[in-house]
């Protein structure tokens, strides 16, 4: 499918992010959410996502530490299992209309300790980069040790990116029913230190030759990826521009690899020539900060929100849910010092993706890396 006949799926590119913006606090949004952890103080979670239960071990002591650089990634937040269960599903939209296959390359900007994106994403595809700085690297190999079916043993190995030191986990992803089962590797990523270069993102050895990924062509193999993932990163103002630096730099590793080039005549579903792509879910939470993300994106992307229909999941519609969102089902559980706190999914501030939850999603292009004759069709589709 032609990645133009894809974007006009989406509807009308974002113009005017100041109005984005209006759109989206205008509306009440539900109050329960807060600052949108599942539970603060629990040292275990146990999760059923997409029909898998998970066991995810988290640090609240992190979190409430007065540690530089961040700690939010201590702990799993709630707009991470809606959506984790949005991107793998095989009736979204990316894998529905050809843009994600069993072929594609992933990575993941801010995993956090838990992985859980990619351990429901890692199965339908062909690879899945994790990165977020380094403290989550112990907490994210129990969690991936714990929930994921591996060919061998997932171990910690020492790789240096572009700027520091940095740990990389590898294993093999079997589990799930995609036919990709890919690698899960992690990478230490920090938005403001490190450059997002090949050298980075091979800096990782393959402990499973027999992976799908080494059956990629070689400009394939490690150093481009089809799709960039961030799921609710969007908080602090300060790091909005190296974020979507990041994000920038990530595209142009495959816009300038060998034998990329965009086409407005050939068909544009081999992933070799399509752009790569940016997708990033958030909870909306202050209205100032949203607008510098939405300006700062729409600077150096074309940029569209998804639409509500299409984050809505089948199995998830329920008429008596009264807004027709899809649901991660089952329960979340906290164990440890929060034990006793349960939480299930459906519930007020937890109904699924979607503008009038205050869980979003955006899709971004880089700007220069899609033909002008699509974007000015997809322009004349909209007026």
């Amino acid at each position: 499918m032609r990645i133009k006949d894809f974007l006009r799926l989406l509807g009308q590119e974002i113009q005017a992010p100041d109005e984005e913006t209006f759109d989206l606090f205008a509306q009440e949004l539900p109050s329960s959410q807060n600052l949108g952890f599942i539970d603060s103080k629990a040292k275990t979670l146990d999760l059923t996502i997409a029909g898998r239960d998970l066991t995810i071990h988290q640090s609240p002591g992190i979190l409430s530490s007065s540690r530089a650089g961040g700690t939010t990634g201590a702990v799993v937040w709630k707009i991470t299992p809606l959506f984790a269960e949005w991107i793998s599903s095989a009736t979204n939209p990316l894998f529905a209309q050809g843009i994600l296959t069993s072929g594609s390359s992933v990575i993941e900007l801010g995993c956090g300790i838990a992985g859980i994106v990619g351990l429901l994403l890692a199965p339908r595809v062909s690879s899945f980069l994790l990165t977020d700085q380094i403290y989550v690297a112990k907490l994210l190999e129990e969690n991936i040790n714990e929930n994921v079916p591996t060919t061998g043993t997932v171990t910690v190995t020492k790789s240096r990116p572009a700027t520091k030191s940095a740990k990389s986990i590898t294993g093999s992803s079997d589990s799930g029913t995609g036919t990709g089962g890919g690698q899960i590797r992690f990478a230490t990523l920090d938005w403001e230190e490190d450059e997002a270069t090949p050298s980075l993102l091979s800096s990782s050895t393959s402990l499973f030759p027999s992976s799908p990924a080494t059956n990629l062509p070689p400009s394939r193999k490690g150093n481009t990826f089809d799709l960039i993932l961030a799921c609710d990163c969007i908080y602090n103002e300060a790091l909005v521009k190296p974020f979507i630096s990041t994000c920038a730099d990530l595209c142009r590793l495959k816009s300038s690899s060998p034998g990329h080039e965009h086409s407005d005549d050939e068909d544009d579903s081999d992933e070799e020539r399509n752009p790569a792509i940016v997708i990033i879910a958030q909870q909306l939470r202050d209205p100032s900060v949203f607008e510098t993300f939405i300006t700062t994106f729409a600077e150096d992307f074309h940029v569209w929100r998804v639409p509500d229909e299409m984050l809505r999941l089948e199995r998830g519609l329920k008429k008596e849910d009264g807004q027709g969102h899809g649901r991660a089902k089952g329960k979340v559980k906290g164990k440890g010092k929060g034990e006793g706190q349960e939480q299930e999914q459906g519930k007020e501030g937890g109904r699924g993706l979607g503008s009038n939850t205050g869980f979003v999603v955006h899709l971004g292009i880089l700007k220069g890396t899609i033909g002008a004759e699509v974007l000015e069709e997809l322009s004349s589709t909209w007026g």
